[in-house]
């Protein structure tokens, strides 16, 4: 028997711009395919979606009933966020067959403490926030854990191949592809000037104030002649 979380739904009628009506009612507009599937728009609550999303993650398996159906385990493929408040205002989910693999994106989470980052002054650098990886998929995981503890200095660098991956899983992104690391501290130098740059800046005005001296003397002699 199935412990994966269950979804009912409904058919869904209403389609394009007018599913803002369905919003307002409470309800969020979703779309099941996969699997030979044809895509079917349907609708579930709005209330229990943000229910099950306190208790499950994207990627993540579930059972999705649709009218009078048998549930069908689908993967929880996409969701689509209003820009400012953040909530679920459109759902995709991906029919699967538990026997076949899937390729998915999974976010990456840093676990330890960096000494560069917390004891020198460093930037943690996130180079890349996902991995592709491939499994069955009751073996998906939520996430990938990197140890952050071996960027000690800011040459370390840390890459795919330090991944903790779970068995099971396959990992498609490049081993060699980087994934963290620590910016050093900005240091800005504090520019003193030298005897020999202030000599500099001063000879220029002193040129400029002997030549305008000389245009003023020629410019007398030159009124005298006038008179």
């Amino acid at each position: 028997m199935s412990t994966r979380p269950v979804v009912s739904a409904e058919p869904r009628e209403v389609v394009g711009k007018k599913v803002s009506s369905l919003r307002r009612a409470g309800l969020l507009p979703a779309v099941v395919y996969g699997h030979g599937k044809a895509s079917q728009p349907i609708q579930l609550d709005a209330r229990a979606f943000d229910e099950l999303m306190r208790h499950t993650t994207r990627n993540s398996i579930i059972d999705l009933k649709v009218g009078s159906g048998r549930a069908t385990p689908v993967l929880l493929q996409g969701i689509h966020e209003h820009p400012v408040r953040r909530h679920a205002v459109h759902v995709d989910f991906y029919v699967v067959k538990m026997t076949e693999e899937l390729s998915v994106d999974v976010p990456i989470n840093h676990l330890g403490a960096s000494h560069a980052a917390d004891k020198l002054g460093g930037t943690l650098l996130h180079i890349r926030e996902h991995v592709s990886v491939r499994a069955l998929p009751d073996d998906l995981p939520h996430a990938i854990d990197l140890d952050i503890t071996p960027l000690d200095s800011f040459e370390a660098v840390l890459h795919v191949s330090d991944l903790s991956v779970p068995a099971g899983v396959t990992v498609l992104t490049d081993p060699d592809e980087p994934l963290a690391r620590v910016q050093p501290p900005r240091v800005e130098e504090e520019l003193i000037p030298t005897a020999e740059a202030a000599a500099a800046a001063v000879a220029p005005a002193a040129e400029e104030s002997t030549a305008g001296a000389g245009e003023a003397v020629s410019g007398r002699g030159s009124a005298e002649e006038a008179r």
